[in-house]
């Protein structure tokens, strides 16, 4: 049987870098959600259809195709309508129209199955916001990963400053506190630990650290 780990938490606490690593060393298959919904959004923001619930956006799901791909090395990349959009969708406006189009159920069932479907077959680690309450709530270890607001604007602020990016910590502290107040309060799958999760806060934690504290858990639990 295959293995499921269900790694949630808030925007910029470093999912998808710890969830990478730890895939590798375990030799698992690492899934990124946020990708998916970005994506949606990137395809949503070309249409000029606003991120709400509108028959325009009924429309447009009908019309695209999201798509997760692996390279020989295990690396993810994100497909839509067969093109590959891993880099367009990583800038902060791509997470807030992310945020806003993934309180829509549609959405949220649109991609629900290809969540699912990836989890049957593959031994994985996959990150969201309602992975363990929602996606894969049978998953045999749960893991809630969080870190304070400063601590996860200040990394946000330096991965985009070190691409060149022209940004200001205040407004990417700004957008940390405006997402995490809409992942928890949206009516459908708000963000939450599931009841039976591991709390790992990395506030304090670097990289390495964070990753072997996911680690320690996972091998814990299996």
């Amino acid at each position: 049987m295959s293995i499921a780990v269900a790694l949630d938490g808030p925007a910029g606490a470093g999912k998808s870098t710890i969830a990478r690593r730890a895939a590798k060393a375990l030799s698992y298959i690492y899934v990124d959600t946020g990708a998916l919904y970005r994506t949606v959004g990137l395809a949503a923001t070309e249409a000029g259809v606003s991120p709400v619930d509108s028959p325009e956006l009924d429309d447009l799901l009908q019309t695209i195709k999201v798509e997760l791909t692996f390279t020989e090395q295990g690396e993810q990349a994100v497909l839509l309508n067969g093109t590959d959009v891993s880099d367009r969708i990583r800038t902060p406006e791509a997470s807030m129209t992310a945020s806003k189009i993934s309180a829509i159920p549609k959405v949220r069932a649109f991609l629900l199955d290809l969540q699912r479907d990836m989890a049957k077959t593959n031994d994985i680690i996959m990150d969201g916001r309602d992975i363990g309450t929602v996606v894969l709530p049978d998953a045999q270890v749960k893991i809630f990963l969080t870190a304070s607001p400063e601590a996860r604007a200040g990394r946000r602020f330096k991965e985009l400053a070190e691409k060149g990016m022209d940004v200001k910590y205040e407004d990417i502290l700004s957008d940390v506190k405006e997402r995490d107040y809409n992942d928890t309060h949206r009516a459908t799958a708000p963000l939450k630990a599931a009841a039976d999760s591991v709390t790992v806060d990395t506030t304090e934690l670097d990289f390495e650290q964070s990753v072997e504290a996911v680690l320690a858990v996972i091998k814990e639990k299996i």
